[in-house]
C-alpha cells in the first residue's frame, strides 16, 4: 500500500472521523477518500486546541499509526491537557478540523452483521454482570448518521444482551445499504439515552456450511507489546499443527507488525491475521469477535495468551488429539484443557532460548482451564469469561486428560517481564492490579499487593515440580545439533536489547 510522505501531494479531504479518549492516549480515526495513499507517521503531528479556540496551541509527535483498512488509519496521540481537544496536523498542509469526541468507557465500538442478518454490537458502558444474559427489553438498537437527530434514526429490537455484546434485529433498509460504510449503530439504554458510537456494521465472511473447513486448528490471542515473545509462540504452535493465528493488537508500540511480517515471509506457511483492537478492558468481547471471524474457516479455535503453550505429552499430534476427543461425539463443542503455571525457575534475566526452554519449574496443582471450541456451536450471546465460552444447549464439553494435552502457562516469569502485568489487565471483569479490588483473585500473584515491587525471593517462587517435558521436546525438534541455539534466539536477543533500551 502506498504511503504519503511529507513532500507528497496533500489531500485535505482526509478527515478526522472520530476521536476516542483513553486514560493514557487519544485515538484519532482517519478517513481517506477511496484509493488515496495513506500518510506515514512522519508526515503527521498531533495538534492540541485550547478550550473555545480554533487556533492550535501545540503539536506533538504521534505515539503510533496503524492501518485499519485500505481507507482508514488509527493515529495514537499523547493524552491532551484537561479540556483541550485533539486533532492532527499534516506537516505540508496544516491542522485538520477536530472530529467528534467520545469517552472510551461509554461507547459502542464495533459491529458485525451475522449470517442470520442480526447485528452484533460491541459496547462499553452497560456494566452488566459476567456470564449472565440481561433483559433485552431494557435496550433498543438505533441506526443512523447522527444520533443527535432522533427524527432520522432507525430503531430495532434487541434479541439478546450479555456482558458487552448486544444482538439486534437489523432493519431491512440497513441490510440493503450495509455496504454504505457511513451508517453507524448504537444502543439506547431506556431511561439513559443513546450511547456514543464509532461502530459501522460490517458483514462477516460467509461460506457454504457443507464445505470442509479450511483449517483444522486456529488460535486467537490478544496482545499488547508482546512482539519479543511472538516468534517462539508462533513457530512452536505451527510445528505442532496450528494452521492460522488471529492476533488482536491492543495498542502495541513495539513493532509487532514487523515481527508478523517476517513470520509470514519466512517460508513456513504461517497464516497470521493482525486485527487492530484498540479497545481497553475488552478481552472477552475481542475473543467473541475473533470467534465470529474464525467461524467460517476454522473447525477448532483455541483461546490462549502468548505466554501459554499447548503441550502434547503423548506421542499424538494435535490433530490426532482433536479428532480422538471428538470422534463419534457430534455434540462435543468444547475441549477444556488444564493449565500448569510455571515460575521464574531460578532465573533473573529473560532466558535467551525462550520461555519453553528457560522455565522448567511449576506449581504442582493445575490452575483453571482454557477452551478449544468449535465456533459453530457457541451460544448466540457469545458469553465467555477467562477464555471459556458458553455453548448452545445440547452441546457437551470434554475435560482433556493432561497426559494427552495440557497448557504450559509461563505465568510468573522473571521480574522484568512479570511486572508489566501491573500496567493494565485486558479482561473486562479482572481488576487492574494497582487497585485495591478483588485482591484474592487467581489472576493476581499471591502476596504481591498493588505495587510492582520485586520480592527478594521472586526467582525461587512458584517452584514445586521440575517439569522438563516441553523443554526437552523443543530442544529435540528446534535446536541446532552443534550450537544448541533455537531458531527464534537471534531475533529474541535483538528484541530484548531493543526493549531494554526503550525503558
Amino acid at each position: 500500500m502506498e504511503a504519503l510522505t511529507e513532500g507528497s501531494p496533500v489531500f485535505p479531504s482526509v478527515e478526522v472521523r472520530e476521536t476516542v479518549i483513553f486514560p493514557d492516549q487519544v485515538l484519532l480515526f482517519l478517513k481517506y477518500p477511496s484509493s488515496t495513499p495513506l500518510f506515514t507517521k512522519d508526515s503527521l503531528d498531533c495538534t492540541y486546541f485550547p478550550p473555545n479556540s480554533s487556533a492550535p496551541l501545540m503539536n506533538l509527535p504521534p505515539l503510533g499509526i496503524d492501518i485499519q483498512n485500505s481507507d482508514n488509519q488509527i493515529l495514537r496521540c499523547p493524552i491532551h491537557p484537561r479540556r483541550f481537544t485533539t486533532s492532527l496536523s499534516i506537516k505540508s498542509y496544516g491542522p485538520l478540523p477536530v472530529g467528534p469526541s467520545h469517552p472510551w468507557y461509554s461507547l459502542v465500538y464495533e459491529a458485525l452483521i451475522d449470517r442470520d442478518n442480526t447485528t452484533i454490537v460491541f459496547v462499553k458502558g452497560l456494566n452488566l454482570r459476567p456470564e449472565r444474559p440481561s433483559y433485552p427489553s431494557r435496550y433498543e438498537c438505533v441506526y443512523g448518521w447522527d444520533f443527535k437527530k432522533p427524527k432520522f434514526l432507525l430503531k430495532s429490537e434487541v434479541v439478546s444482551v450479555a456482558q458487552e455484546i448486544v444482538r439486534c434485529k437489523t432493519p431491512l433498509s440497513v441490510l440493503s445499504s450495509a455496504h454504505n460504510k457511513s451508517i453507524k449503530v448504537s444502543i439506547r439504554v431506556k431511561g439513559r439515552g443513546v450511547l456514543h458510537s464509532v461502530a459501522r456494521p460490517a458483514y462477516l465472511p460467509v461460506s457454504d456450511p457443507r464445505v470442509r473447513k479450511m483449517h483444522e486448528m486456529c488460535i486467537c490471542t490478544m496482545v499488547r507489546n508482546q512482539a519479543r515473545f511472538l516468534r517462539e509462540w508462533v513457530m512452536y504452535h505451527a510445528r505442532i499443527g496450528v494452521e492460522r493465528w488471529f492476533i488482536y493488537d491492543n495498542n502495541s508500540d513495539d513493532a509487532i507488525d514487523e515481527v508478523i511480517e517476517s513470520l509470514e515471509e519466512s517460508g513456513e506457511g504461517n497464516n497470521i491475521t493482525r486485527y487492530m483492537w484498540p479497545w481497553i478492558k475488552t478481552q472477552e468481547a475481542g475473543f467473541s469477535h475473533c470467534a465470529l471471524q474464525a467461524r467460517d474457516s476454522c473447525k477448532w479455535v483455541g483461546f490462549i495468551d502468548v505466554d501459554e503453550f499447548i503441550h502434547l505429552p503423548s506421542a499424538l499430534s494435535l490433530h490426532d488429539v482433536l479428532r480422538n476427543q471428538s470422534s463419534g461425539f457430534d455434540k462435543v463443542g468444547e475441549l477444556r484443557t488444564g493449565c500448569h503455571s510455571f515460575g521464574p525457575s531460578g532465573l533473573k534475566r529473560v532466558p535467551a532460548q525462550g520461555v519453553t526452554v528457560g522455565y522448567n519449574c511449576r506449581l504442582n496443582s493445575p490452575e483453571r482451564h482454557k477452551s478449544i471450541v468449535r465456533p459453530e456451536v457457541l451460544n448466540s450471546t457469545l458469553i465467555n469469561v477467562v477464555h471459556h465460552f458458553h455453548v448452545r444447549d445440547g452441546i457437551d464439553y470434554i475435560n482433556v486428560d493432561r497426559s494427552l494435552m495440557v497448557i504450559n502457562h509461563y505465568k510468573y516469569q522473571v521480574w522484568g517481564v512479570f511486572k508489566e502485568k501491573f500496567y493494565r489487565r485486558v479482561a473486562t471483569y479482572v481488576a487492574d492490579w494497582q487497585n485495591e479490588e478483588n485482591v484474592g483473585s487467581k489472576d493476581r500473584a499471591p502476596g504481591l499487593g498493588t505495587r510492582a515491587i520485586e520480592p527478594s525471593d521472586w526467582s525461587s517462587r512458584f517452584c514445586e515440580v521440575r517439569d522438563n517435558g516441553l523443554r526437552n521436546w523443543v530442544l529435540k525438534h528446534f535446536s541446532d545439533t552443534r550450537s544448541y541455539r533455537v531458531p527464534w534466539q537471534d531475533e529474541q536477543e535483538k528484541a530484548q536489547e531493543n526493549h531494554r533500551r526503550s525503558i
